[in-house]
Formats: C-alpha cells, sequence, structure tokens
C-alpha cells in the first residue's frame, strides 16, 4: 500500500480524509478539490482495513464515479477497487433493486425507461384517454409525475391527496391523477422503472422490508456521498436509513452551489446536517485551486450576500489575475459579436486553445445568437446539453430491439420496433394490440404472440406478420443471457434487418445515421472488452443496465473537445474554462424573471451566479446587451441586479478605459450606478422641442446612411461628438462600428441605430 497521498494534502484536507469515524460533513468551496478528498478518504478507509464492499460512495455522474475509482485503483490496485460500491445513486440503486426487486414484484431484468421514454407513455395515455394534449402537455405531465414521485408520492397516494387534486383541477388538469395511475400500471406491467422510480422503489424496498434495510446497513460500514447540496428527498431518505446503524456517513458538498431546486434538490439537507447528526464534525475546504484571486474573491463577495448558507471564506493562492471584464453592447446580437470577437482575438494573441473558452446562459434559446456569430468568424463550437447520441433516433431504433430481446415485456419498446424496419403492420394495428393489452391487462407482446386467438380483431395477413415478428424477436434472444453484447448486439442489428436498412441509405442524413450505428456498436465491443477484463457481467443486459443511466457528462466525445463550449449556466456545475463569459446579465434574463416574488429563489439565483464565474481560471467575462429582441420587438434591458453586487476593485470595463460605463450626466455629477445608465438608442431629453419661453426649438439630430461610412471616416454623434471609424465589423443590416471619440473614448456602435453624421 501506498502512503505518500497523504502529502498531496492541505492540512483541511488532510483532517478531512483521516477521521475517518463517525458523521462529518466537507464543505468545499469551489475548485478546493473535493474530489480529492474523497477519492484519499476511501483510501484511508482501505489502508485501516475496511473491506471495500463495506463501503458505499455516491455520486452524480457515472464519470465522477469512474475518476474516483481510476485514482483509488492506482493507489490501492485495481483488484480491490473493483468491489467498492461507487456510482451514481441511480446506478447503485438501480443494483440493490436487481437483486432484491422481486419483493416488490419485478424481475431482474426490469427495463429503465429514460426520460424520452417516460414522455412516449405518458403521450400515448393522454391519447388513449382522448384528452387535449395542448391542455394535458406531455412534457408538463411527466414533469409533475417526476416531482411528486421524487417526493415519495405514489399513484395511489396522489388521487387521495385532495390537496393535489385541487391543485390539478386549477391547472385545468383534473385527470392527472388517472394518467399517474395508468402510468405507474403500464411501467409495472412492462416490468420497467423510470429514473424516479429508482429512488422510490428503493425507499419502498427499505421500508417495507426490515430484513433488507438491516442487511445493507450491516453491509455497508462507511457511506460518502459528493455533491450532498443536490439531493433531493427520496436520496437523503435513504442515506439516512442506511447510514442509521453505523453513523459513518461522510457529505461532502457546498451550500452555495445548490443550483436545482426545480429538479427536486433540497439545500437543507446540507443545511441541516448538524440536526440529523448533531455529534458530526466540521471540515471547510477554504483553499480554491482553480480561479485566479480575483475571481474568487469577487466570488465571495456574491454569495455574500445571502442569508441562508454555512459560511466560508474561500481563498486562492494562484496569481492575482485579470479584472472580471464588464461588455456593454446596444443589442443582443452586438453581445454575440463581442463576445465572438475577444474570443478570437484572445485566441490567437495569447496562443490559447478554443476548447479554453465557454459561453454560458441563463436559458438554451440564448445560444443562437452566439451559434451564428461564432459561425461567421469560423469558430468551432459545442452546444452542450443538446441532443445526446444516446437520444438520436436511430440509436433508440435499435436499443429498443436490444431492450425488448431482453425484456419482451417492455411496451415502449415493443411500440418502437414492431413496424421498424417496415414489415406491414400499421398503425391501427399497433394501437389495436395495446387496446387490447389495455382490456386485458397484460403487456402487448401478450397478444402478439397470441394474435391467433383474436381473429377477430386481426385477419390473418395481420396475424402472420406479427407472428413473424415475434419469432425474430425469440430467435435473437436466444442465448441473449450467455452471449457478450458485442456479439449479440452485431447480431440484433443484422437480424433485424436495421443494419440493412441503414446501409442502404444515399443520402447524407442516412450515411450519417449509419455512422452513428458504427459509433454505437464500436461503443459496445468497447463496454464488453472493459468488462471482461475486470471480471464484470459483459452481456447486452449489463450493457443497457449501463448505457440507461448514462449523464450528459458521459456522453462527450473526442472530437467535441477542441471546440468552443456553449451551454447553461446549471450544465456548467462541476466543469472549468480557462475563459468563461457569461452572458445575458440582464435584469429580465437573469436572476430569472419568475424568482423576483421569492427571497429564497432569489437566492438561488445568485448562487447560479456564483457557480457560473467560479467556473473561471484566467478569466471571467460578463456582458449584456441594453436592448434585446422579445417576439420580434427591440425591447429596453435593466443590467442585471447582480452587476451592481460586485465589488468594483475586482471589475474592469475595458471599453470604456477601465471607467464605470457612464450616462448621459455632466462630468461634475457623481458617477451612475448600472440602475441610472441610459440607453444609447432613446432620444436625449436635452433634444425635446423648447417652448416659447425657454428659448429657440432644437433641431433633431439625424444621422448619414450607415451605407456610406468606412474605416477611417470622420464622424460626429449627437452625445459623443467628433471622433473616428477605427474599424467597421458584420454585415449589414448589423453592422458595427469601433469609433474612437475626442472625449468619450472608444466605442462600438450598430450602425443602424448610432445616428451617427459623417464630417
Amino acid at each position: 500500500m501506498v502512503h505518500n497521498y497523504l502529502d498531496d494534502l492541505n492540512e483541511a484536507q488532510r483532517q478531512a480524509v483521516i477521521n475517518t469515524e463517525g458523521p462529518a460533513l466537507v464543505i468545499a468551496g469551489a475548485g478546493a478539490g473535493k474530489t480529492r478528498v474523497l477519492t484519499y478518504r476511501i483510501a484511508m478507509l482501505l489502508q485501516n482495513g475496511v473491506k471495500a464492499g463495506r463501503i458505499l460512495a455516491l455520486t452524480f455522474t457515472n464519470k465522477a464515479a469512474g475518476e474516483m475509482k481510476e485514482r483509488i485503483a492506482g493507489i490501492a490496485g485495481p483488484e480491490i477497487a473493483r468491489f467498492l460500491w461507487m456510482g451514481t445513486f441511480h446506478s447503485i440503486f438501480a443494483k440493490i433493486l436487481r437483486m432484491e426487486g422481486d419483493r416488490l414484484g419485478y424481475k431482474s431484468n426490469f427495463t429503465i425507461y429514460d426520460a424520452v421514454d417516460s414522455k412516449s407513455l405518458v403521450r400515448s395515455i393522454i391519447r388513449e384517454l382522448n384528452l387535449d394534449d395542448n391542455v394535458y402537455k406531455p412534457g408538463v405531465v411527466s414533469a409533475r409525475i417526476s416531482m411528486v414521485k421524487n417526493n415519495l408520492v405514489t399513484a395511489s397516494m396522489y388521487a387521495a391527496d385532495q390537496a393535489l387534486q385541487e391543485y390539478d383541477r386549477a391547472c385545468r388538469m383534473p385527470l392527472l391523477a388517472d394518467i399517474f395511475k395508468i402510468y405507474a400500471s403500464r411501467c409495472f406491467r412492462s416490468n420497467a422503472m423510470d429514473f424516479d422510480d429508482l429512488l422510490m422503489n428503493t425507499n419502498i424496498l427499505l421500508r417495507d422490508f426490515p430484513d433488507v434495510l438491516a442487511e445493507y446497513q450491516e453491509r455497508f460500514g462507511y457511506i460518502l456521498v459528493d455533491e450532498y447540496q443536490d439531493t433531493n428527498y427520496a436520496q437523503y431518505l435513504i442515506v439516512k436509513k442506511l447510514a442509521a446503524r453505523h453513523q459513518n456517513l461522510c457529505v461532502v458538498g457546498d451550500d452555495a452551489q445548490s443550483i436545482y431546486s426545480f429538479r427536486g434538490a433540497r439545500i437543507e439537507n446540507i443545511l441541516e446536517f448538524k440536526n440529523d447528526y448533531p455529534g458530526y464534525r466540521l471540515f471547510k475546504l477554504e483553499q480554491n485551486y482553480r480561479s485566479t484571486q480575483t475571481i474568487v474573491n469577487a466570488a465571495n463577495g456574491i454569495i455574500a450576500n445571502n442569508e441562508g448558507q454555512i459560511h466560508k471564506t474561500v481563498f486562492s493562492k494562484n496569481e492575482q489575475g485579470e479584472k472580471i471584464m464588464i461588455l456593454q453592447s446596444l443589442t443582443d446580437t452586438e453581445e454575440g459579436f463581442l463576445v465572438a470577437s475577444d474570443i478570437f482575438d484572445r485566441r490567437y494573441t495569447s496562443q490559447l486553445k478554443w476548447s479554453d473558452f465557454a459561453i454560458l446562459y441563463r436559458t438554451n434559446a440564448q445560444s443562437r445568437i452566439f451559434e451564428e456569430t461564432l459561425r461567421k468568424k469560423n469558430i468551432p463550437y459545442k452546444i452542450y446539453g443538446g441532443l445526446s447520441f444516446y437520444e438520436r433516433k436511430e440509436i433508440k431504433d435499435i436499443l429498443a430491439y436490444f431492450r425488448l430481446v431482453m425484456n419482451r415485456n417492455d411496451d415502449e419498446a415493443l411500440r418502437r420496433s414492431v413496424n421498424y424496419p417496415k414489415r406491414g403492420i400499421g398503425d391501427t394495428t399497433v394501437d389495436r394490440i395495446f387496446e387490447l393489452a389495455s382490456e386485458m391487462n397484460v403487456s402487448a407482446w401478450n397478444i402478439i404472440i397470441e394474435a391467433g386467438q383474436h381473429a377477430q380483431h386481426f385477419n390473418s395477413g395481420t396475424v402472420k406478420k406479427l407472428t413473424v415478428f415475434a419469432d425474430m424477436i425469440n430467435g435473437l434472444s436466444r442465448d441473449a443471457e450467455k452471449t457478450d453484447a458485442y456479439t449479440k448486439a452485431r447480431e440484433i442489428a443484422s437480424g433485424s434487418g436495421i443494419m440493412k436498412e441503414l446501409r442502404e441509405g444515399k443520402l447524407a442524413e442516412e450515411i450519417s445515421r449509419y455512422e452513428n450505428m458504427e459509433e454505437l456498436l464500436n461503443a459496445i465491443k468497447i463496454f464488453t472488452e472493459a468488462a471482461e477484463t475486470n471480471g464484470e457481467p459483459s452481456t447486452l443486459g449489463a450493457y443497457l443496465a449501463n448505457v440507461a443511466l448514462l449523464t450528459d457528462q458521459d456522453n462527450e466525445k473526442e472530437e467535441d473537445r477542441e471546440k468552443v463550449t456553449l451551454m447553461t449556466m446549471h450544465s456548467a456545475k462541476g466543469l472549468e474554462f480557462s475563459h468563461v463569459y457569461v452572458v445575458g446579465m440582464e435584469d429580465t434574463l437573469f436572476p430569472s424573471p419568475m424568482s423576483a416574488g421569492s427571497s429564497k429563489e432569489l437566492e438561488e439565483e445568485r448562487r447560479l451566479f456564483y457557480v457560473a464565474v467560479t467556473r473561471a481560471k484566467k478569466q471571467a467575462t460578463l456582458s449584456y446587451a441594453l436592448n434585446r429582441y422579445k417576439w420580434g420587438n427591440l425591447e429596453r434591458s435593466n443590467p442585471s441586479r447582480f452587476l451592481r453586487e460586485l465589488d468594483s476593485q475586482y471589475v474592469d470595463y475595458p471599453q470604456t478605459g477601465g471607467k464605470p460605463f457612464q450616462s448621459r450626466r455632466s462630468s461634475e455629477e457623481k458617477p451612475p450606478t448600472f440602475r441610472e445608465e441610459k440607453v444609447f438608442l432613446r432620444p436625449s431629453p436635452k433634444l425635446k422641442k423648447l417652448t416659447k419661453a425657454e428659448g429657440t426649438a432644437v433641431t433633431p439630430f439625424n444621422g448619414s446612411d450607415p451605407s456610406e461610412f468606412g474605416e477611417g471616416d470622420q464622424v460626429i454623434h449627437e452625445r459623443f461628438g467628433n471622433g473616428i471609424i477605427e474599424s467597421i465589423e458584420g454585415v449589414p443590416p448589423n453592422q458595427t462600428a469601433s469609433v474612437d471619440f475626442e472625449k468619450e473614448g472608444r466605442k462600438k456602435l450598430l450602425l443602424r441605430f448610432a445616428k451617427l453624421r459623417k464630417i
């Protein structure tokens, strides 16, 4: 056993690692090395003689679990690390349910429905009940069911709760309880669980079977939880139950980075840890190894405005670093050009990589402008959190065959595969199959294999087609539990006709689908070889269990790594980049308008801002537009209140020579705050027509035609005075000019609105 790994730790980290007994709360600031502490704490347990099988470590991504296990294997050896119970909440609980699920009526080969499968099933139920899907929107209904299940509300409990029924009536969805009941019944009938069922059923298992609870309480002598601030009620309760016997629970997290309440995460779990475990020990990891001192100090100032928090003072011993840049633009289009231009310039002047840059926004809709401007500058980019590889149609199609082969009661997999590739089984036949299945309370597969007994519903030609399909699936299922995943996957891809269907495509899109199929088989080959090397199950069933639980961060392709990253601030948590641009810093966007009436929600928005800024290692840039298009109209935007909360000593305004942006006040007046700033596009109040008592009327200022301007032209602006155009970028009508004004300095203006006049 190697012992020198403790030399890698600072004193606070070291104390969190070596004190392994009893409940412990490790508060880890952004970039404070919490993964290292978790990893080394597990290594310390192993060194102290704790068996690997008695250690349970729960994370939120497979990537995090894999990296930790790899590090531990490097310290303790792979032959020991392989026995750790380490993985995401969902993967660990799925493993337990595959062993114990028969007590709840499930077979061990149950299917795990992803969000697409769940929504598809909900949509089918809404259609069967003849409900208006503009009222009962499948996405909204799915989210509602997910939310209540994460609070451990079953379908029967939901139907009996008058308050929930009243809420549904107020939302004009009085039959939501019926949809939930049918949804739960269909999942059970299909021997399937969705992601929320993995948590809820584990809770039910531990609640209703004391012997199972006792077994796992005894087995897990030491429990470690990563990102504890992101746990929901169901996860919190499972952890609390499992840790009740030995009390050796170590949770690591940062209340300042609790940003997922919309997913059910409860910041109270980490804030109230001291009440759940009165004898706990508190360890604070306050040294940030990621960011510059400037970024860390500015972030401290941001989060200091929140009341609900565990106090800590994060510090950095890295370089002082550049100040946080604030970029102001006239419109959202210009904001895109400014950010893209800055990325382009920094990349080449500082010899950086495209992957050193990230653009973070509050909502996905904001990505469009940045995509367009990056494309115009030939800057490669990737949208993080977009369509996952495993959500592509051709991949979902073949995975449906895999699932059906392993679990023929999987109705959603059957619905997707029964007539693909086309085999003459039309929608009317498929609908009738599922209607009969519902009437008889059996799976659709039972109707298909007994199609000959339903002659009143299916003609002889249809019965023959259904029989051919059933025989094909039965043939492909042969030895599925014994054959390795790659061999069986190739057999299914070929035997189902999908490979032939995709191979014959000639269009670019069709060729791309065939290449995606090849990529999937490559992934299965890698999985098979890794599983066999590690002595783990390498069957198709094991592969499906693995792929169903992948998260966004597990799906990154090698060719996507040398690109600028575009993502929401929520998606950025856990990641880091040298240069980060936080865009759309306006009160109409960030904080979200929906948080306006709630101090609790506003504090979460501020934590989100804290997370966004602390993703940056070297430079953070914040940008906002004074005007933004909304439903086709250019509307005024106010700079975000979060910008006004920044400590001015850590902020720079490069467009104005380091000074805060000026409003149209005289030089004798105090510098304006962000709230006092005026929009450059609106006419100056000084240009209003004077009354006869005040004097002669002032002639309105008119600009020259924007198409007349060129670099080097001398111009005059109604407020900024005389200047020279240094450069013009973009194409009409969105051309921007960089103008050096004699008194006001350099400014970027959108020509069609600037009202510049040639001299």
